[in-house]
């Protein structure tokens, strides 16, 4: 298992989407919140319990956080267009 900051994982996406197909990734996210990237079939079919850490629910699949890895640049990109323009008015 690994443990990194959003930041690392923001800086080098690709190669913990790489090593979340053979580990568990956990990203710490400020002080509270703690999320965890694994290749889906890794993860067990279980049920949401008291057994389980309450930040369970919110892990994703390396697919779900490509997706939004992918969508969050687009709006990035968007809005640093957007804002290009709005100067060379």
């Amino acid at each position: 298992m690994k443990v990194i900051s959003s930041a690392e994982l923001r800086n080098n996406m690709k190669k913990y989407l790489d090593l979340a197909g053979n580990e568990t990734v956990v990203i710490q996210r400020g002080r509270d919140e703690t999320f965890i990237l694994q290749k889906k079939e890794f993860i067990p079919e279980i049920e949401i319990s008291d057994e389980i850490p309450g930040d369970f629910h919110r892990a994703i699949t390396v697919e779900e956080a490509k997706i939004r890895v992918q969508k969050g640049l687009r709006e990035m990109f968007k809005r640093k267009r957007e804002q290009e323009a709005k100067v060379q008015q």
